[in-house]
């Protein structure tokens, strides 16, 4: 009987950004201050949810959730790479690498579910306006949130599997800014075909499937917006549900170029620009699209800083 593969490396070399020389340094600065901004961002808007009762509704409860996940999507990856920025040695464990894959395609599967389920809200409450109180419920909303989780974090099981599987010899670099599951096979010493032809079919399924129904849903969405006699009221219709479709736009236009693909890699460059993208860029500019083009979410910032405000400053007479 044939041994069972293993891997023969006890780490790996994440090379992170090559090549920066002498901007490390202002590199390091600026991923910080994306970091700290995206961090208060998405956390302000999360706790401005869930403290303002005004906002209790299905469309905020996503959003919170959305922020709450994003919270969780950077930290998988963002302060690994502050720390190899500021470190010559940049590297990370076998287990620990196929941690930080596990975490961050399934916290990146659980948006994909997630903005799904923001848009079936969204279609719903402008489609359906007469049955929509009846059909989305709280706990309709929990079940959703529930569902777009559990799925998320059971996506990349198989994937993970196979991989830890792989035999991998003597080369350990990582041509990548973080652990993700195209550098990793490109590194095996072993025909990986089997592997990306089951991550393009999870990937095709979960990318795919979900953007195919939130484009449908905004098919249907600007189907009913066109059909309003006045021109405010269609731009009040649209209002609601533009700020999710740039975040959509954003998020897949970036992964599916990255991973529905059936190749271990095209560009490493290209590679290196896109996952930037969606795991650090989207994550920064959520909180911005959510709150500068919303002013319910605005008011209600004012709303919770002034109350905290007037609490805790002395009464004067």
């Amino acid at each position: 009987m044939e041994p069972h593969n293993h891997s023969s490396l006890a780490e790996f070399v994440l090379l992170g950004f090559p090549r920066v020389g002498h901007i490390r340094g202002w590199l390091f600065v600026l991923l910080l201050l994306a970091y700290l901004f995206t961090i208060c961002g998405n956390m302000l808007i999360f706790l401005v949810i869930r403290l303002d009762a005004a906002l209790h509704t299905p469309m905020y409860n996503f959003v919170s959730i959305l922020s709450f996940l994003e919270l969780w999507y950077t930290a998988t990856t963002i302060p690994k790479m502050l720390a190899n920025l500021l470190s010559d040695k940049k590297t990370i464990s076998f287990s620990g690498c196929l941690l930080q894959t596990y975490f961050f395609h399934s916290l990146g599967a659980s948006e994909c579910y997630l903005l799904t389920a923001m848009a079936y809200d969204r279609y719903l409450a402008i489609c359906r306006p007469l049955h929509y109180p009846a059909v989305m419920t709280p706990m309709l909303c929990v079940k959703m949130a529930a569902g777009c989780w559990t799925c998320g974090f059971l996506c990349p099981i198989s994937e993970v599997i196979l991989v830890s599987q792989l035999p991998f010899c003597s080369y350990n670099e990582i041509q990548h800014i973080f652990c993700d599951f195209p550098p990793l096979l490109s590194l095996a010493c072993k025909d990986t075909s089997t592997n990306v032809l089951v991550d393009f079919a999870i990937n095709a399924f979960i990318i795919l499937i979900t953007f195919l129904f939130i484009m449908v849903s905004y098919g249907r969405i600007m189907g009913t917006i066109l059909q309003i006699k006045t021109i405010a009221g269609r731009k009040k219709a649209f209002s609601t549900c533009a700020s999710h479709l740039i975040v959509v736009l954003i998020f897949f236009g970036s992964i599916i170029f990255m991973y529905v693909r059936l190749k271990e890699s095209y560009s490493l460059t290209l590679d290196r620009t896109l996952a930037v993208v969606y795991s650090v860029l989207t994550p920064l500019v959520n909180p911005i699209i959510y709150s500068l083009r919303n002013k319910e979410l605005i008011k209600a910032i004012k709303r919770t800083i002034f109350r905290k405000g007037e609490r805790a400053s002395p009464t004067q007479h």
